[in-house]
């Protein structure tokens, strides 16, 4: 990773029918990725074996048998926040997404938080995917080998932390490397594990009455007003966020897609349609076999709520469940390394803009990719890994909760900033009002409803694993710190790079009319 470099430096003179806004180009190579392509990469970073392992307990503990339902009500937000990112991106299409489209809308220091958002939520969740990478890898070496000892070395902190290390810099040189080594590597990945949770839907279907906690299908599982408490409600669903959040990769990948001003806001609603129906499979089969009890194989279970397949793919899979292992550690693996895709982009696009210093603008000559940028979010996930497996007692779930919190603030943000930033154009059609007022308003409302009423929850102890800073729920310090901490920096950066914050290199701005294509 030696290689010369050149600095991109954000363009004064006109650009395409974007000069007004001053979006520019930043070196990446266009053309590289088709449909088909980027909705791989966008179900590569949702990682569904991952997802579902990490998630399926702690949201059972909120939803109980309302798990579909808490999916299907989860799916919404997503839906609608993914139709304002396709306006958005047919628009203005530019690497930075939140950051960039945040800003024109409501200017930079709005926008700076926006990016700060979306920069926190995949770092956090880098080094959650390192996590259960790491658990599964010795899982997997354990059931490969016969040696049953080879899976406690996960619990060896050092040890773990090390073996973290090696999986994000893994991860961090296949995407320097560039798309092509990344699109390779995600379509075996992404097939697999697809092809392994088909088998485990269809063995837990086939064999859920021999289960001694098996409960049959009911549709009452779709009822939502069998749920308590809004709090429920809105934890369930921030959980539920959490897997079906990545989809925005699409997006991401915008200036690299052909024809990306379509392509990747179409892949983008395909990847979460796609992920719906794969969890709506995967949790009805599961909730089948397992019940929802608090002991044994049971999802309310909270020693198995770290690693749900784990407890479940041997009474499942039988002889097949080191497959399981295999996938969720494919999964975790593929994702961590398409995840870096959304930071190296975002810091790219902030370092071109003038938001951050000069060397995150910088792009590798020979890969075309943010070089500087990919190392940089390299680094602070694997520091943030290692520190939350110190401070937590349960760093999968907090993270999580964490994460889910992040998720709606720059989602909710985007999705308003496209009302906002199209507010003129949207009565001008039926189509316009919908698409542009409509569905964003309902989506980032949504969003910041559960975001609030988390943020509230959080704030007590108990919530998540029970760790705490000072008597306040990690979870809450965590996701709320965070963002105070985001705004720290960009004070910081208002004093050391004025020019983005005095609108210099990225204006905001509002087109008085746009006419769909």
């Amino acid at each position: 990773m030696t290689e010369t470099i050149r600095t991109s430096t954000p363009s004064p003179g006109p650009s395409s029918n974007n000069s007004a806004a001053g979006i520019t180009a930043k070196g990446l190579k266009g053309g590289q990725l088709g449909l088909l392509a980027v909705v791989v990469l966008g179900i590569s970073t949702i990682a569904p074996a991952y997802t579902l392992t990490s998630a399926l307990g702690p949201t059972v503990n909120e939803a109980g048998l309302q798990l579909p339902v808490i999916f299907l009500i989860g799916f919404i937000p997503m839906i609608l926040v993914s139709l304002a990112y396709r306006e958005l991106n047919a628009d203005s299409p530019d690497s930075g997404t939140t950051f960039t489209w945040v800003t024109k809308a409501f200017g930079p220091w709005v926008g700076w938080m926006g990016g700060w958002g979306l920069l926190a939520a995949n770092i956090i969740v880098l080094s959650n995917l390192a996590g259960v990478a790491v658990d599964f890898f010795y899982l997997f070496l354990s059931q490969l080998t016969g040696a049953p000892e080879l899976a406690d070395l996960a619990a060896n902190k050092a040890l773990n932390v090390l073996t973290c290390f090696v999986f994000v810099a893994l991860a961090v040189w296949v995407s320097y490397r560039g798309l092509h080594t990344t699109k390779l590597v995600q379509y075996g990945l992404v097939g697999f594990q697809l092809l392994v949770l088909g088998l485990f839907v269809a063995m837990a279907f086939a064999n859920w009455s021999t289960s001694e906690t098996a409960i049959p299908f009911s549709w009452e599982w779709f009822d939502v007003t069998r749920i308590e408490t809004f709090g429920q409600i809105a934890a369930g669903i921030s959980l539920s966020i959490f897997v079906y959040w990545g989809w925005d990769v699409c997006l991401t990948v915008n200036e690299e897609t052909a024809n990306g001003k379509k392509t990747s806001g179409l892949a983008g609603t395909l990847t979460a349609v796609i992920v719906l129906a794969i969890y709506l499979l995967v949790s009805i089969a599961t909730m089948m076999f397992a019940g929802v009890g608090d002991t044994g194989n049971g999802l309310n279970n909270t020693e198995i709520h770290e690693n749900i397949f784990t407890a479940l793919a041997s009474p499942i899979m039988g002889p097949f469940a080191i497959l399981m292992s295999l996938a969720v550690l494919s999964s975790s693996a593929a994702s961590l390394q398409s995840t870096f895709m959304s930071p190296s982009r975002s810091l790219l696009a902030m370092g071109h803009y003038g938001a951050l210093p000069e060397p995150f603008s910088r792009v590798s000559r020979k890969f075309a990719t943010p070089g500087f940028a990919t190392i940089a979010a390299g680094v602070m996930s694997a520091g943030f890994y290692a520190v939350m497996h110190v401070v937590s007692e349960n760093v999968l779930n907090d993270t999580i909760l964490a994460l889910g919190l992040m998720i709606c603030f720059y989602y909710g943000l985007t999705a308003l900033a496209c009302a906002w930033y199209f507010r003129h154009s949207v009565f001008s059609s039926v189509r316009n009002f919908i698409l542009r007022l409509l569905c964003p308003v309902l989506g980032g409302v949504g969003l910041f409803v559960v975001f609030g009423q988390t943020a509230v929850d959080s704030l007590a102890p108990e919530f998540g694993s029970g760790s705490e800073v000072f008597g306040v729920g990690l979870v809450f310090v965590l996701g709320i710190g965070i963002l105070a901490l985001g705004a720290v920096f960009m004070l910081i950066m208002a004093r050391v790079r004025p020019g983005f914050f005095r609108g210099e290199t990225l204006k905001r701005d509002t087109p008085a009319l746009v006419v769909p294509e």
